[in-house]
């Protein structure tokens, strides 16, 4: 188990603080040695997985230069900075609210993937209570400072996404442990990021803006699913009904291999119907990562990890987060130039 000492003074220089930041933002765990104040922010909020709302917030600033909206763009800087906020808010709230229900325990993979921060001992469970809290109001005065500038919809798409990411594993609703964990995730960065970002960023919200969310939220999910099946044998004895516990192990790949599938078949259709600009076509170039992850969800779960992995027991989660990565930076790259060129 990586050493979870949050003494500050363990890593004091430039270059310290910067490999103890990338080690964080690479594995969600506390960097070797200890951790800094930056460093135990990032492993607290489990930033690492942060990139997936930033480029949420960037589709929709894009698609609106792309389209030929007039963009507010300290507004949409504003709602993006609100987005990235609920990301944190929500992961540290699923830690608190699966701890008080008592999903998180010392056997579980939440706490074996990266040590869980108040079973480690890194933070009390009033300290992490505080930190959802601050969060929580830093994004409600986002809120409001956006719904004054453009109107009570910003509530909407602001309270849809709080309810469902608090809903996901807080009781009574749990979303997480009746299979709709997963459709929550698809709606949450799709839609409600990036149409709210989007309507923030305009005032207006164009239907053809909804459907090129969700190619993106599909992919979002694929993540999701990948680490419900690594811990399917720990949520199916705990009657936790994710999806996969419902599908079982097999059906669950095969069904999150469609949904790659889907990712690049409804881009190339958005582009065909114009709601894409053509640019968009060089996520083609992520194929040889989803490849080797197409292979890795073509078998079950390895009993050791064949590689180097800092984040096992999670096998598929990662794989699933790799092609994220690569094929959301591409997307992006696509808009801009889409936004530039106008193709």
């Amino acid at each position: 188990m990586t050493d979870v000492s949050s003494d500050p003074s363990a890593s004091v220089s430039g270059g310290g603080l910067l490999r103890n930041w990338r080690y964080v933002l690479a594995t969600t765990n506390p960097p070797p040695g200890g951790m800094d104040a930056v460093s135990k922010w990032l492993y607290l909020t489990r930033a690492g997985v942060l990139p997936m709302t930033i480029v949420s917030a960037a589709v929709a600033g894009l698609l609106a230069v792309y389209r030929g909206d007039t963009v507010n763009w300290g507004w949409f800087a504003l709602s993006a900075l609100g987005l990235v906020g609920a990301h944190m808010a929500n992961n540290l709230m699923n830690d608190l609210f699966d701890l008080g229900v008592g999903t998180d325990r010392e056997d579980y993979p939440r706490n074996l993937y990266s040590p869980h921060p108040v079973l480690s001992g890194v933070i009390t469970r009033r300290g992490l209570a505080t930190c959802a809290l601050a969060v929580n109001a830093a994004c409600l005065v986002v809120m409001i400072l956006l719904t004054a500038a453009r109107g009570w919809a910003i509530v909407g798409f602001a309270l849809g996404g709080f309810v469902l990411s608090a809903a996901y594993t807080a009781p009574p609703l749990r979303l997480k442990k009746h299979g709709l964990g997963e459709p929550t995730v698809l709606v949450v960065w799709g839609p409600l990021m990036v149409g709210g970002t989007y309507y923030a960023a305009t005032g207006h919200i164009p239907g053809a803006v909804i459907l090129a969310s969700l190619p993106y939220a599909v992919l979002c999910t694929t993540v999701l699913m990948g680490k419900h099946i690594d811990k399917l044998p720990w949520d199916a004895a705990d009657g936790t009904h994710t999806l996969p516990v419902i599908l079982g192990e097999a059906r669950a790949r095969r069904v999150t291999q469609g949904m790659f599938v889907v990712f690049y078949a409804s881009i190339v259709a958005l582009v065909i119907a114009r709601i894409l600009p053509v640019a968009s076509i060089l996520v083609v170039a992520s194929l040889p990562v989803m490849r080797r992850t197409w292979a890795a969800f073509s078998e079950p779960k390895p009993a050791e990890s064949p590689v180097p992995n800092p984040v096992w027991p999670l096998w598929f989660a990662p794989n699933a987060f790799l092609v994220t990565r690569r094929a959301g930076g591409l997307f992006v790259l696509g808009l801009i130039v889409g936004a530039i060129l106008g193709w």
